[in-house]
């Protein structure tokens, strides 16, 4: 039987992982969001030794799994392509040079390790997949 003190905890956790995913997914929404279309970002890419094409897909990459975590469905799916784009961020945009100051990379660490969190716990209880109950855990 579950004490009171128990009940709040497990619920403030559960509005703790929501709160997580909420931020980090409106982080990605907007960022993925204002890649679609620029051609600042596009004809940006090539000084990295990335084709332009692969403006949509770096979008794509960063919109759909923003949304994805806010409702809480394929959020460790979605947190795992969200590591590799800050992997990506971290080591190949801004090649890992300093934590602070100009390109400093303390902000993709923060997300990188956000999204590593929610890789391990999961969504939480306030998710569509905790309501839908038919996902696989594995996919939360």
């Amino acid at each position: 039987m579950l004490t009171t003190s128990e009940i709040k905890e497990k619920i403030l956790n559960d509005v703790v992982f929501m709160g997580l995913r909420s931020a980090i997914g409106i982080i990605f929404i907007l960022h993925g969001y204002s890649k679609i279309g620029n051609d600042g970002f596009a004809s940006w890419l090539p000084s990295l030794g990335i084709p332009s094409e692969f403006q949509l897909l770096i979008a794509m990459a960063e919109l759909i799994p923003g949304i994805l975590l806010i409702i809480g469905v394929l959020s460790r799916i979605s947190a795992s392509v969200i590591s590799i784009v800050m992997l990506g961020a971290i080591f190949h945009v801004k090649s890992a040079a300093s934590i602070t100051g100009e390109g400093g990379i303390e902000l993709d660490l923060i997300l990188l390790a956000v999204a590593l969190v929610i890789i391990v716990v999961g969504p939480g209880r306030i998710s569509l997949a905790h309501i839908i109950k038919k996902i696989p855990r594995y996919l939360h």
